[in-house]
């Protein structure tokens, strides 16, 4: 998921004609104020001024011939930009960073709406090369915005938050027994220590709301009084804050895998493992149904009998898998890995991988699929650890996680005697356990927002309930519901022409639908 053509002269053009603008109509406001008033507002300036008005330069966003992102927003027609904003707002003039931005723009201008933000999710994830295929999937009405994708503060081309570790993910299984649990304590404190070895300057400033806070200078610096938003999984928490923070600067809101706000934090996984329960169900299935391909079984009970022996042997003994071992640690993980898209091609990708895992548990020497090599790499070197260090660091820069082991170890052995494969999962610790405290409190979100909220109701990481409780508590809100599907993320992903044709109204004509609407999954 985690995926501009004008003169420079045409771009001054414009930016000097919004300079005289509103300096013409700040001249008008102030002769209508009474003069303690003109004084108040001359003896405060914008402490952000340098950043809101800062002149953008738009250049190519290939970085070179391996650049496939940049290739991608090439042939899209994009354009790239740097914005600089602060590293803290509380000293708007130290330290600055950079948030890198793409943008494919308008081309119906006589009928242009605006500027269409988008964030992919993570938190942690690259958002730059997202602008070409939500332009697709936006069909015509794509025409009449400017779809910009934003790296946020420490991710992808923005400046680097790395704390240099040897996983890409903070997650992992608790184990069998109270030994495994502390070597995850032990796994977790060292991701913890690295950061602050690595990246403790920044750490602080790592959070939701500071991004928000971007979102507001890139704003100001498109020169926009308002902005629209798509934002996936975490990217609708992101506009939830967003929204509170600045009120009245977004125009149309389409958030898509809805993050109930006040579930939101270091143990957001809590309460999954029944979604995922059930999307594993769907999957074994959909693999029984090809056990002349897969090998797995040929019912779904017997499939999972084959998801078990994995955990089972990984948990006695390492599964050796090419150059990777997997341990009882990390193979629930991998099972995890595997639930989030609902289509043939993942479920594929998914039992190829498990076909590998079954087979290292009889002993046979295998290397991994793609697919599943791709995962063990992720997990288990240090390739994803820029992503994991953002992941982190803004879960845990947003709300605290209780710092006592205990806590996790009885949340654990609770959860693993109704669901002993994710409920360790789920319920355990994870770094946030040993950092500091955050900065600042976490954001109370405001329940008025008139937006579009979608959601399936399989969806195993944003789980449909969060969705319908944002909705009841939003009265100004429509949910598009996606019924029968284990999906994550529907606009523009799933294939679903009914969300796809109820998101591409509202952010034609702004207006909300009449009342919820239900789509149904693709028929198997």
């Amino acid at each position: 998921m985690n995926h501009l053509a004008t003169s420079l002269q045409s771009a001054r053009a414009t930016t000097a004609r919004r300079a005289a603008l509103g300096l013409a109509a700040t001249a008008l406001a102030l002769t209508a104020l009474p003069v303690t008033a003109v004084a108040a507002r001359a003896a405060a300036p914008d402490p952000l001024a340098r950043y809101h008005h800062q002149h953008l330069t738009w250049k190519s966003c290939l970085l070179g011939p391996h650049d496939a992102t940049g290739k991608e927003l090439e042939q899209a027609g994009a354009r790239c930009a740097d914005v600089t904003v602060p590293l803290n707002y509380a000293d708007p003039g130290g330290r600055t960073i950079t948030v890198a931005l793409s943008r494919i723009r308008a081309t119906d201008t006589a009928h242009r709406v605006g500027p269409l933000l988008l964030n992919g999710g993570g938190p942690g994830g690259q958002t730059i090369g997202d602008p070409p295929w939500v332009r697709k999937a936006m069909k015509n009405v794509g025409r009449r915005y400017d779809v910009v994708g934003m790296d946020p503060r420490f991710v992808g081309r923005s400046t680097p938050l790395d704390c240099h570790w040897p996983t890409g993910s903070v997650f992992r299984g608790a184990g069998r027994d109270r030994a495994g649990f502390d070597r995850v304590a032990a796994f977790s404190e060292d991701l913890a220590r690295r950061c602050r070895t690595h990246a403790g300057d920044v750490l602080p400033y790592a959070t939701t709301r500071n991004t928000a806070r971007d979102m507001d200078v890139v704003r100001a610096a498109l020169g926009e009084r308002r902005i629209s938003y798509l934002g996936y999984s975490y990217g609708s928490y992101l506009g939830e804050v967003y929204t509170t923070m600045f009120p009245g600067r977004t125009d149309r809101v389409v958030l898509d895998g809805v993050i109930d706000p006040d579930r939101y934090g270091p143990r957001l996984l809590r309460g999954v493992g029944p979604a995922n329960r059930h999307a594993l169900d769907g999957w074994a299935s959909w693999t029984a149904a090809r056990d002349t391909t897969y090998g797995l079984g040929r019912t779904r009970a017997a499939v999972l009998a084959s998801v078990n022996r994995v955990q089972a042997a990984a948990a006695r003994t390492p599964l050796r898998l090419g150059e990777y071992r997997v341990d009882e640690h990390v193979a629930p993980i991998v099972l995890f890995n595997g639930l989030s898209q609902d289509n043939d091609s993942a479920y594929g990708d998914f039992a190829r991988g498990m076909r590998d895992m079954l087979r290292a548990a009889n002993g046979q020497r295998v290397t991994p699929s793609p697919w599943l090599a791709d995962v063990l790499k992720f997990e288990l070197t240090g390739s994803g650890s820029p992503y994991g260090s953002v992941q982190t660091s803004i879960l845990c820069g947003d709300a605290f996680a209780p710092h006592d082991p205990e806590v996790y170890w009885r949340d654990v052995r609770r959860a693993r005697a109704q669901d002993p494969l994710f409920g360790p999962v789920t319920n355990n610790l994870n770094a946030c356990a040993f950092w500091d405290r955050p900065r600042e409190r976490p954001t109370t979100v405001r329940r008025d927002l008139p937006a579009l909220l979608v959601n399936a109701t399989g969806d195993p990481r944003t789980i449909y309930e969060g969705a319908t409780t944002v909705h009841r508590e939003w009265r100004s809100s429509r949910l598009v519901t996606l019924r029968g599907a284990d999906q994550h993320a529907v606009f523009g992903v799933y294939g679903s022409r009914c969300a796809d044709a109820t998101v591409n109204a509202y952010l034609a004509t702004g207006r909300l639908p009449a009342t919820d609407i239900t789509c149904a999954a693709r028929a198997r």
